[in-house]
């Protein structure tokens, strides 16, 4: 238990609710203060006494794990190893197992905490090891590696980073477009979790479609990307994978597989080729104080959640689980919690697959043409309050035209919602003074006339800003 310094910090109180939730006896809690140096020596005597030593076999060949990896501009890859059987020197030929490439080690070293190069790595010990790769996706976390030509079973529980949340990225100034692709270049040789696909908007101009882990990790790289390369990006709504089970022998024939995983929502399947979607969902942990629990119930409600389980910690907090649909915290679900409770409730979630959803797409169309930067795909039973929205956005970022503008969601041929940006209305009876009313008429018919025409052929210009202010992720809503 750590930080027992602050003014606000109440170890008892904290003692018992760990014993209560996580069932780890009070006694065993070491109550430490980094600042002020109070038992950090016991917890590294604890450190020794409680955790086992590794269960190692020197004699085995060579079983070693990879659980970080780094990028070097002058030595390439250099991946932290942790090793389980065997030894590895300098000259080593090794194998991954997960890409079957073969390497020369050329360096290995302790991490000390700074990278101290030895002769030989030994099971048990953890180290550093430089073998000539040249990307981070050759030394993926989880992989393991083996000697060439002494192949072993790979270590369990290897996966590789499977993205969960998607978002668009896009240079405010299409002049940056080449500084910030070396930027995206250089983040991601230290970051291969980050997938990465040229995109282009005939709004936004070029850009990239990227893949995260999460939310956390989508917000990290794009604030590496400002402040370390300082780049002005405009980073659009994220938007979940979701997937689609074909109906027919000939889509699955077309597609290659009967499970077809959408992260673009333009590229979103008809009802008709499918037999249900799917989307992904987690498991949230909610801990809040007690008298904000029936506001935090009402939220994760509205976000179609459904309770799993609910404790009281003690008779200040309680702690809630609610299986939740992905898409409906990516945006601005933190923000809202913490405004519902004051600041006080903390919000932890994790992968809980995926599940059947009655999802469609909805298409936003300016005059009865579809703009395609702005399909997006949603729940059934939200797609009215999300197209509203969306269009009532619209209607504020908008500049007016010598023409109506008539703002629409649609599912299918279906319009569920509407917004009209009234046009500059020219006063063509200004010149009239009086006279015959039906000379007023013909004028003000003859308006309305030119007016539909122009609708017709008139093309509405977008300004990027008004993309921007519709895309771009609303941190409070």
């Amino acid at each position: 238990m750590k930080q027992i310094d602050l003014k606000n910090a109440d170890p008892e109180r904290v003692e018992k609710q760990i014993e209560k939730v996580f069932d780890i006896p009070s006694d065993e809690c070491i109550k430490i203060s980094a600042k002020l140096g109070t038992n950090v020596d016991s917890v590294l005597q604890a450190v020794i006494e409680r955790i086992p030593p590794p269960k190692v076999h020197r004699e085995n060949p060579l079983r070693a794990l990879v659980f970080d990896s780094t990028f070097d501009q002058y030595r390439g890859v250099i991946a932290n190893i942790a090793l389980f059987d065997g030894v590895v020197s300098k000259g080593d030929k090794i194998v991954s197992a997960h890409t079957k490439k073969t390497y020369e080690v050329n360096e290995v070293g302790i991490l000390n905490p700074n990278e101290q190069p030895t002769h030989k790595l030994y099971a048990g010990q953890v180290g550093f090891l430089i073998a000539g790769m040249k990307d981070v996706t050759e030394a993926q976390i989880g992989d393991t590696l083996y000697l060439h030509n002494h192949p072993v079973e790979p270590l369990p529980g290897f996966k590789s980073a499977k993205p969960m949340v998607f978002a668009g990225v896009y240079p405010v100034d299409q002049s940056e477009y080449n500084n910030l692709k070396s930027a995206i270049e250089k983040l991601t040789l230290n970051d291969s979790s980050v997938t990465v696909h040229r995109d282009s908007s005939l709004a936004l101009g070029a850009g990239w479609r990227l893949g995260f882990l999460g939310l956390l990790h989508m917000e990290v790289f794009n604030q590496r990307l400002e402040q370390e390369y300082n780049a002005s990006v405009i980073l659009t709504t994220p938007t979940v994978p979701y997937k689609a089970v074909l109906s027919s022998a000939k889509l699955i024939k077309e597609y290659k597989e009967k499970e077809i995983t959408i992260i673009n929502p333009a590229q979103f399947p008809d009802k008709s080729k499918v037999t249900e979607y799917l989307e992904p969902v987690v498991l949230g942990t909610v801990v809040t104080p007690t008298e904000y629990t029936g506001k935090i119930m009402a939220l994760c409600q509205a976000r179609r959640a459904t309770q799993e389980n609910m404790i009281f910690i003690d008779e200040n907090r309680v702690m809630l689980k609610y299986l939740f649909p992905l898409n409906e915290i990516v945006v601005d679900f933190y923000d809202s919690l913490k405004s519902l409770s004051s600041g006080y409730a903390s919000f932890d979630y994790e992968d809980a697959g995926y599940q059947t959803a009655e999802l469609i797409k909805m298409d936003i169309l300016l005059n009865g043409n579809i703009v395609e930067e702005l399909v997006t795909v949603v729940h059934k039973e939200k797609a009215y309050t999300v197209g509203k929205t969306i269009c009532e956005r619209l209607k504020d970022s908008l500049p007016r035209q010598l023409f109506e503008i008539v703002i629409q969601a649609a599912v299918g041929s279906k319009v569920i919602a509407r917004e009209t940006v009234k046009a500059y209305r020219k006063n063509v009876l200004a010149k009239c003074y009086g006279g015959d009313i039906t000379r007023k008429m013909k004028l003000l018919k003859r308006q309305a006339e030119g007016k539909k025409k122009l609708r017709k052929i008139g093309n509405i210009e977008i300004p990027k800003d008004t993309f921007i202010k519709v895309l771009k992720t609303q941190p409070n809503k």
